[in-house]
């Protein structure tokens, strides 16, 4: 696989747009609570590329560690429309600065991570 001309970065949605940020892509299946969409300056939304409800909800319990999250969610991404989604992510990653969003208060241990993991290796 070709290497990616630039690393994406993870940001969470509810700090203010940037200059450098590049194509601002929302990563979370829900529109984020008390934030506009004026305000978001989200360039994409991909939720093909998003962990599903079930999935979601089970990492949010506690019921799982980070690294069964991340196994459960690549096996996710690798249907056929998350597939076509993340190829879509990557051909906007060659073309310049990509800034994936999140409301995850964690967004290190969370599914913006393991995007930036998969578009970089």
């Amino acid at each position: 696989m070709t290497r990616a001309a630039h690393r994406p970065t993870v940001r969470r949605i509810y700090d203010a747009a940037e200059d450098g940020d590049g194509t601002r892509v929302l990563v979370d299946r829900l529109w984020p609570r008390g934030v506009s969409k004026a305000d978001a300056r989200v360039d994409e939304w991909p939720k093909a590329l998003t962990p599903s409800t079930e999935l979601r909800r089970w990492y949010h319990a506690g019921e799982g560690t980070y690294e069964e999250f991340r196994e459960r969610y690549e096996t996710e991404l690798a249907g056929p429309d998350a597939a076509e989604a993340l190829d879509g992510l990557r051909g906007l990653v060659r073309k310049g600065p990509v800034t994936l969003l999140t409301a995850a208060k964690e967004p290190g241990r969370s599914h913006a991570q393991v995007l930036v993991e998969l578009l970089t290796r």
